[in-house]
């Protein structure tokens, strides 16, 4: 490999570095429900807020008294989670969203009827 290919290699492997660097650093961390967390009637938190797939949500709470289940729209509308949603219990959770629409609940009776959860949508 000549001098010149060499140049160009190392470029190449230069710019990809950065390409996924730049990804990684446009990530946001949003906490759910701001300086409140994760409780009651948050179900507005998320109006007004640009969300892009890659960005985390973080689920602070008393894990002693809520959780979060990640959902699909029929569970966030009946409140119920169908099987196999995925459930976290830390009260310090950490949620990467998908493109498209993301779907939380707390799955503690009475919790999701009282406006505990969020429906999000992100680009």
């Amino acid at each position: 490999m000549g001098r010149g290919s060499a140049v160009m290699v190392c470029a190449a492997v230069v710019l990809c570095v950065l390409l996924l660097h730049s990804e990684v650093a446009q990530a946001a961390v949003y906490t759910v429900g701001g300086s409140g967390g994760w409780t009651f009637n948050v179900d507005s938190w998320p109006k007004g807020k640009r969300f892009r797939a890659g960005d985390v949500l973080a689920f602070n709470y008393g894990s002693s008294y809520h959780n979060v289940v990640a959902v699909n729209r029929a569970g966030y509308n009946s409140c119920r989670p169908p099987r196999g949603a995925k459930t976290y219990q830390t009260g310090k959770d950490r949620i990467k969203l998908v493109k498209g629409q993301n779907f939380f609940i707390c799955s503690f009776p009475g919790h999701c009827e009282s406006g505990m959860k969020i429906a999000i949508t992100a680009v």
